[in-house]
């Protein structure tokens, strides 16, 4: 493979999130804040692994006995891009060589923040993603995309009737095994990602959106007898990238702000701290 097309550090890691297979464990957290992996050094037992290259924070070490990577993504499915990819690659690169093929397999986990958008569903609830729908289009790029829920393409695209400038969406389910296990209190719904954080979201703030309506449509759709029940960035990327890939993933979002209702919670520390040390806990277990 180029040089050019699979790029690595000096050291041999990966170019953006500065791992190997050797310092990559099965399990990931993934968050988009990377002053939120520091969280994680309290909760492991033992660091054994760190870096930082720009947003990119990981953070590889034992909780119980059991080997968990932490890693920050930032924002947006481009960035998700870019850490699915590598991720995948890390179990395949050894000394500067591709592997066709890896008997490793990695359950992902997005522990994130996101905007509720029904009404029932409080600030300081968390929520579960089920399925996801990708507005950002961005596995529409990939030729191996083999678009796994057509029956929910259709229907949320008859239901949404996008203009045909906009990316088609694409639908995707999350791992059912992990959602059976770490989701026990929370929402389980259908996810939304947007490809912004403003327009894309429904928010006006000196320009307008171009869809009329856009969070209201959102939140009526219903598919499997669940709603979208909260709009973020990034897990359509994520669970497209472990489909396609053989890798298990779930998200779980704090739920900061309500939509509907206009609300926000601005200290949202505490329970993030608890979700974190939840979803390890359990994780760990699965």
């Amino acid at each position: 493979m180029k040089a050019s097309e699979l790029v690595l550090a000096p050291d041999g890691s990966l170019y953006h999130i500065h791992l190997t297979g050797d310092t990559l464990a099965n399990k990931v957290l993934l968050v988009g804040d990377p002053s939120r992996v520091e969280m994680f050094k309290t909760i492991f037992d033992k660091v054994e692994f760190e870096s930082y290259n720009r947003e990119l924070h990981a953070l590889t070490g034992l909780y119980h006995g059991v080997r968990l990577t932490a890693l920050s993504t930032g924002m947006g499915c481009d960035n998700i891009d870019i850490v699915m990819t590598e991720l995948d690659a890390a179990l395949r690169v050894k000394n500067g060589e591709w592997r066709d093929e890896s008997d490793r397999h990695l359950q992902l986990v997005r522990i994130g923040t996101s905007g509720s958008l029904q009404p029932d569903i409080d600030c300081g609830s968390t929520v579960a993603s089920a399925y996801a729908v990708g507005l950002d289009g961005l596995m529409n790029y990939y030729r191996e995309w083999d678009n796994p829920l057509p029956d929910m393409q259709q229907a949320f695209l008859d239901h949404m009737a996008l203009d045909s400038c906009l990316a088609t969406p694409y639908c995707v389910a999350g791992s059912r095994q992990l959602l059976d296990y770490l989701a026990v209190g929370s929402h389980r719904g259908i996810t939304a990602t947007a490809p912004g954080f403003y327009g894309p979201q429904g928010r006006t703030i000196r320009l307008h959106p171009a869809i009329d309506g856009l969070n209201e449509r959102l939140a009526a759709f219903r598919y499997d007898g669940l709603p979208v029940t909260n709009l973020e960035m990034e897990t359509s990327a994520i669970y497209g990238f472990s489909h396609l890939l053989g890798h298990q993933a779930l998200t779980l979002c704090l739920i900061i702000a309500n939509r509907p209702r206009g609300t926000f919670l601005n200290d949202y520390h505490d329970p993030m701290r608890q979700l974190v040390g939840t979803v390890v806990e359990r994780l760990a277990e699965v």
